[in-house]
């Protein structure tokens, strides 16, 4: 479990070296060709520096591809790609100790014990964190001994983001954060996270948990089949959506006199057994109308409450299909 917020050692000092710039990645007209398959179309795009921007996409959708072109283990095509200001495959001994990259699976030795690790990646930074603030930070005291092989998923994790984070980046990479973590290292890993941000670094994440990209990112990127087809904060994309009113009944109920007192272009179902579900703007009409259906029909309405557009659903009408772990 992560440790509640430290301020001793955790301060904005820690990350004094952060650059004050408009955009700390900017792509134009990114094209990526795996043989006769094209994985990014003329992508373009721009990560604001000093915040949390959550690139969200199917699987096969091309984020991964852009991630890496961005990280600079792949080389583009066509278009160009800015990192910091650098150009991440040309300038990449320059770029790379101002960045962190966690990955969501190995690429760390089997053998080798957290507190080892660490110390190893500090010696190949100039101005590195120390190993000890990490390790208590990320609720790693009770895992330094234990190898890497036989760590748990969430140990694991951890000290993924650990080993992100130990050359005080000025940019992060974080692909599923929390993925196998359990619910209090999820809220500690969400806090850290945001505490980053407060500190001026930049991170970009990718992530399936869409409760994880809505509460953390500034700007969410949703990428399909190569393409942008939407960009903006969590309360612009879904800002302006019908609104919907749900509410509890027995199962079963005969609907066609409720739906003949709503307006035009509002519609009722049971969306599952016993759960009833207006869709369409939940005017105080549209309310009115339901509780006087309920009791003339001697229905008693439970949990009855106004619902609006979530993000999984602006992300399942633009690209029709689910986040895959």
């Amino acid at each position: 479990m992560l440790e509640q917020p430290r301020t001793e050692g955790w301060t904005r000092s820690t990350w004094g070296r952060v650059a004050a710039m408009a955009a700390a990645i900017e792509v134009v007209g990114l094209v990526k060709r795996y043989g006769s398959r094209t994985a990014l179309h003329g992508l373009t795009l721009g990560v604001e520096a000093g915040a949390i921007t959550a690139i969200l996409g199917p699987n096969g959708a091309g984020k991964t591809t852009l991630i890496e072109t961005c990280e600079g283990f792949r080389r583009q095509d066509a278009g160009t790609v800015r990192v910091l200001g650098l150009d991440p495959h040309r300038q990449a001994r320059q770029l790379k100790p101002r960045i962190g990259v966690m990955l969501q699976q190995g690429g760390m030795y089997p053998a080798a014990r957290p507190r080892e690790l660490l110390n190893l990646l500090a010696s190949f930074y100039a101005r590195p964190l120390p190993p000890e603030l990490l390790i208590r930070r990320l609720g790693l005291e009770e895992a330094t001994r234990t190898p890497v092989r036989r760590l748990s998923g969430g140990q694991q994790q951890r000290l993924a983001l650990a080993a992100a984070l130990i050359g005080r980046p000025e940019l992060l990479f974080l692909d599923e954060p929390t993925t196998g973590l359990d619910p209090q290292a999820r809220q500690g890993t969400w806090e850290l996270i945001q505490e980053l941000r407060r500190d001026g670094v930049t991170v970009v994440l990718t992530t399936h948990y869409m409760e994880e990209a809505e509460r953390l990112a500034d700007t969410v990127v949703i990428v399909d089949h190569g393409r942008l087809v939407a960009q903006g904060s969590p309360q612009q994309l879904v800002g302006g959506a019908p609104t919907s009113l749900e509410f509890q009944a027995r199962p079963g109920l005969e609907l066609t006199g409720l739906q003949g007192r709503l307006p035009d272009g509002v519609l009722v179902r049971e969306a599952s057994a016993g759960r009833y579900r207006v869709e369409g703007t939940a005017t105080p009409e549209v309310m009115a109308a339901v509780a006087g259906w309920c009791a003339e029909q001697g229905v008693l309405a439970g949990e009855m409450r106004v619902t609006g557009r979530s993000l999984e659903d602006v992300f399942l009408e633009l690209t029709g299909r689910g986040l895959s772990r």
